[in-house]
């Protein structure tokens, strides 16, 4: 992370592991914000399984390979990055930082990584994109009809993004009880810059409609209409991923969406393999779902990922010290990484493949997030 100084993280620099970010998130977050950044849909059985299923994965290290330290660069879509560790689109991101999306966006271009920026998200993407000098990534719904659409994607193309993802995982919102029992609505309380002014705004339900409606027809057209690299986000199968791959998508995206979206889903993790292989090298491959540690992120480079994403994690280091307290969250997991690929006996993260993990029985179970 170059240019990082103690200076420039300032009091976030204190913040000397993954579970003191988050923990200081939490005291300085109200209950009904809390539940919101870590709660998931229904029983939240999805979101506790995003966790075990990485806890079910054992490293199989190998010793006297010279190591030393180790390069924790990949690309991704071309472009180099520092750490393989995307910035994820969360919708309602000014909920914890004033500068919402453009905050991300300029700890990205800080961490020499990456950033989302979602349909939903503040400030307005133009506004995102004049302000960092990071890889961006616009996240679409889709909310309106195809003239829309186009509008839209000519607005993206036109800020000098450099790629589209669109979400293919929220045909219905999620139940998500913590926000319900706390009578918290916050897609109905932040403005929209992005969705424009012919939109209906309030409750959502008619913009839901268009999601929900969505075909591989319509995928199709999208590819046809704009020229910047297309990624699909919200794959949870060898079936999809295949056929993804055979509409012309650029990175297929493994995600469970936090497991804030289909109770007793899979874990993102357990899936990753066999995405691996039905894309089979015709596409990058990119997970969330479950990450908080340098570990984790190792373990979906060795399965085949080319890069992982964090949302809840993002939005607790910002919690936790605005723009330095992310930074400091990449920089935590960055050092995490080195540690454990120094470990594994690796030498830079091209080396990870799937020899190095062995599935096991997790060793204790515990509630989220104290399992981190």
């Amino acid at each position: 992370m170059t240019g990082v100084t103690q200076k420039t993280l300032g009091r976030a620099a204190d913040l000397l592991t993954i579970p003191e970010v988050v923990e200081r998130a939490r005291q300085t977050l109200s209950g009904d914000q809390w539940d919101y950044s870590c709660g998931g849909a229904e029983s939240e059985t999805t979101l506790r399984r995003n966790r075990t299923a990485f806890a079910e994965l054992a490293f199989r290290p190998r010793v006297l390979m010279g190591a030393g330290q180790p390069d924790t660069s990949a690309t991704f879509l071309g472009r180099l990055l520092a750490l393989p560790v995307l910035l994820a689109p969360v919708g309602s991101i000014a909920t914890f930082h004033p500068d919402g999306a453009l905050a991300c966006a300029r700890v990205a271009a800080d961490a020499g990584t990456g950033a989302f920026v979602g349909t939903l998200s503040h400030p307005a993407l133009e506004v995102v994109r004049s302000g960092s000098t990071a890889p961006l990534f616009f996240q679409l719904y889709v909310y309106g009809d195809r003239g829309w659409l186009r509008d839209l994607v000519s607005r993206v193309e036109a800020a000098g993004y450099q790629g589209i993802c669109v979400t293919v995982d929220v045909s219905a919102y999620g139940r998500r009880e913590r926000d319900l029992h706390n009578r918290y609505f916050p897609r109905q309380s932040v403005e929209r810059p992005n969705l424009g002014a012919s939109t209906d705004v309030p409750g959502m339900v008619h913009r839901d409609a268009y999601n929900a409606a969505l075909t591989w027809d319509d995928l199709a057209w999208l590819r046809g209409v704009t020229r910047l690299p297309l990624i699909v986000k919200g794959i949870m199968s060898s079936d999809d991923a295949a056929i993804a791959a055979d509409h012309g998508v650029d990175v297929v995206y493994v995600s469970n969406h936090g497991g804030r979206q289909l109770d007793h889903a899979l874990a993102s993790i357990d899936v990753l393999p066999e995405v691996v292989s039905a894309v089979d090298g015709r596409a990058e491959v990119v997970l969330d779902s479950g990450i908080m540690r340098g570990s984790d992120v190792v373990k979906a480079l060795a399965l085949g990922a080319r890069a992982v994403a964090i949302g809840k994690l993002m939005a607790w280091g910002l919690s936790a010290g605005g723009e330095a307290g992310l930074l400091r969250t990449l920089q935590l997991l960055q050092t995490e990484m080195a540690t454990t690929l120094t470990n594994l006996g690796v030498r830079s993260v091209s080396e990870l493949h799937p020899d190095l993990l062995r599935r096991v029985s997790p060793s204790a179970a515990s509630a989220w997030p104290a399992d981190l």
